[in-house]
């Protein structure tokens, strides 16, 4: 199995936070703050990796599927989900609309701030994991942590943003907007010991392991992202510890250690023991 560890992008956000999850190094008290950590394979990778930290509420927003991405000349569009890692006892993330809306309503919900009023808002907790299909409407809350797996897109389409100075995209974002209230999928759950799928999704899988080794076989062109939110473990020959992630392909043995926390991302089928 080819593995490497991939290097990490910084992003800073209005809405970040100075505090940051175990691995990663906090910005010094006078730096702007951290929003986003990426750990991106490239532009021909099919997955995105990112942790978020937020300090105050993200914008209001939604992205395009594949069709509409390509109907703009774009590459693809942008599924993706979270698995909350920390959460204020306050924190809240908004999924969709209580109730369905129009075009019409949507935009002049966007332009007179009323927008916040008309999503639906849910409490969350560490553990919890959402998945969104493009064109969902959403917006995370403030003193969360999680991590983002999503299809290797940045296009991202602004309704709203509590007044910050920054660009709306109401045209897109209001013509690819789902209008009706948002329906969770299912996932299998635990499907072997310590072995749980969270994600099932059209266009990636995504588990969660503890301790223990598997047998991991990728197809040929298939990649597969390891995350380790908590311990360490190796790869073949390559150590990952958390606060890394390790893109992979092919055949090989993933050995999480004792109190390891891995998740595994990829798309497709990939064949494990």
């Amino acid at each position: 199995m080819a593995a490497e560890i991939l290097a990490t992008k910084r992003v800073e956000k209005p809405w970040g936070s100075h505090r940051l999850w175990p691995g990663f190094a906090d910005p010094a008290a006078g730096a702007p703050p951290v929003g986003e950590i990426w750990f991106d394979g490239g532009a021909d990778a099919d997955l995105l990796i990112k942790y978020l930290f937020t300090k105050e509420k993200m914008s209001v927003q939604n992205h395009p599927s594949d069709a509409e991405a390509h109907r703009r000349g774009l590459p693809r569009g942008k599924d993706e989900c979270w698995l909350i890692l920390a959460a204020e006892p306050d924190s809240t993330i908004a999924i969709g609309p209580k109730a369905p809306v129009c075009a019409e309503q949507l935009r002049a919900a966007a332009l007179d701030g009323s927008i916040e009023a008309l999503l639906d808002w849910k409490p969350v907790r560490a553990g919890d994991v959402f998945y969104l299909r493009s064109g969902v409407i959403h917006a995370i809350g403030a003193g969360l942590t999680l991590i983002e797996v999503q299809q290797n897109s940045d296009t991202t389409y602004r309704l709203y943003d509590y007044g910050r100075p920054r660009e709306l995209h109401l045209g897109d974002g209001v013509a690819v907007a789902e209008l009706t209230p948002y329906v969770a999928p299912s996932a299998p759950g635990e499907v072997a010991p310590r072995r749980t799928i969270l994600v099932e999704g059209p266009k990636f899988v995504l588990e969660r392991w503890g301790a223990g080794a598997r047998d991991v076989t990728l197809a040929a062109g298939q990649q597969g992202w390891l995350v380790p939110v908590a311990g360490a473990g190796r790869v073949g020959d390559l150590a990952f510890t958390a606060g890394q992630c390790v893109l992979v392909s092919g055949a090989e043995t993933v050995a999480v250690g004792a109190g390891g926390d891995v998740l595994f991302a990829y798309s497709g089928a990939a064949r494990l023991e």
